[in-house]
């Protein structure tokens, strides 16, 4: 998928969040090329859930703007571009991982996706149990079946939140291995975390504290540390 005119594959204009007189999200002016990987990093209620939401579509903006690829979020263009994996799995109770995977690929007309599944699902070591109900699953199991429902789909653009919780170390390395290969094929992904081992590799880190963007540079030109704090 191609965003129309060139547009950036995100971008905010005065983008802000209010709780009656809490303020979640400051106005925030935002862009995001198409490919860059990006850490989003701050302590907890520092607002990164609340941007995610909203670039997803999920969360009404109190004011300002949120495109993805040239269109509002939320829309059906910006929807069949974005692939967003929450903090906590979403799944059927009564679909099995094989019927979650053909569900979301029939859902967004996607092409050839069997050989495509059938690598993400080997890349976690479910194939055993693709057969099996998700909804039986530990914590990291699940964690790892929503993984490969968010990347094997088609998208332009990967948004995740807190995505290592409850994954294993050979868990947790598939899929930074996976974000590598997402972003060599042109996705644009936003990652937040707290795990800076991680920042640290990606192209650029923005950080927020109280709602308000504290940096947004080279993760290598700052002390990752300060900004969780």
């Amino acid at each position: 998928m191609t965003a129309p005119d060139n547009a950036p594959a995100l971008r905010t204009e005065g983008l802000t969040k209010s709780y009656g007189e809490l303020v979640a999200l400051e106005p925030l002016d935002f862009e995001m090329p198409a490919g860059q990987c990006l850490a989003l990093v701050g302590h907890n209620g520092s607002g990164k859930s609340t941007l995610l939401k909203m670039v997803a579509g999920l969360l009404e903006p109190s004011g300002g703007t949120v495109e993805v690829g040239g269109e509002p979020a939320g829309s059906l263009w910006a929807r069949a571009q974005l692939s967003y994996l929450p903090d906590e799995p979403v799944l059927y109770d009564d679909l099995s991982v094989n019927e979650h995977i053909e569900y979301t690929c029939r859902l967004h007309s996607a092409e050839d996706w069997e050989d495509r599944a059938a690598y993400l699902v080997d890349c976690f070591g479910l194939s055993a149990r693709a057969d099996e109900l998700p909804a039986r699953f530990s914590r990291g199991l699940r964690q790892k079946t929503a993984i490969v429902l968010a990347l094997v789909r088609p998208l332009a653009v990967l948004v995740v939140d807190e995505p290592f919780i409850g994954l294993d170390p050979p868990g947790r390395e598939a899929f930074e291995t996976l974000l590598e290969e997402t972003a060599t094929d042109g996705v644009s992904i936003v990652v937040a975390t707290h795990q800076l081992d991680y920042a640290a590799r990606t192209d650029r880190c923005v950080a927020l504290r109280d709602g308000a963007v504290v940096y947004d540079g080279p993760p290598g030109e700052v002390a990752l540390p300060s900004l969780v704090g």
